[in-house]
């Protein structure tokens, strides 16, 4: 099995993002489903953030040019991704009065991430094809 390449594991990583947004819009997670989705936002974020080594990895091995022009953009989507994790800590101390504007915080974080990842996997296919 060779590694995907870096296109295909952007490509995971939308999947991944988009079903997740898509569960966070089609299921209101009530506060007594709260360890539900706090386990399942984790590790969601944990696969991200494994894709995203991966695919720092990858940069690592491109060109300057290419290592100049990616690293901010990695940045930006591991910094969408701490600030997910930071959402996810507040989600998991949040109280039955807080809830709401919680989970409501972290939806609207993790479809700012998902936008994210689609401009990076937009770019990388234009510029590390494949």
């Amino acid at each position: 099995h060779k590694a995907d390449t870096t296109s295909q594991q952007l490509d995971k990583v939308q999947e991944k993002t988009a079903a997740t947004a898509q569960d966070l819009k089609e299921k209101d997670y009530t506060y007594a489903q709260k360890a539900e989705f706090v386990e399942k936002m984790q590790s969601q974020l944990a696969e991200i953030n494994k894709d995203l080594d991966q695919l720092a990895a990858k940069i690592e091995k491109s060109s300057d040019a290419i290592k100049a022009e990616a690293q901010p953009k990695l940045q930006v989507l591991r910094d969408q991704t701490a600030q997910l994790n930071k959402q996810l800590d507040e989600a998991r101390n949040a109280t039955e009065s807080t809830w709401d504007s919680v989970k409501g915080g972290f939806k609207k974080a993790y479809e700012a991430s998902k936008e994210g990842f689609q401009q990076a996997r937009q770019w990388v296919s234009d510029k590390i094809a494949p």
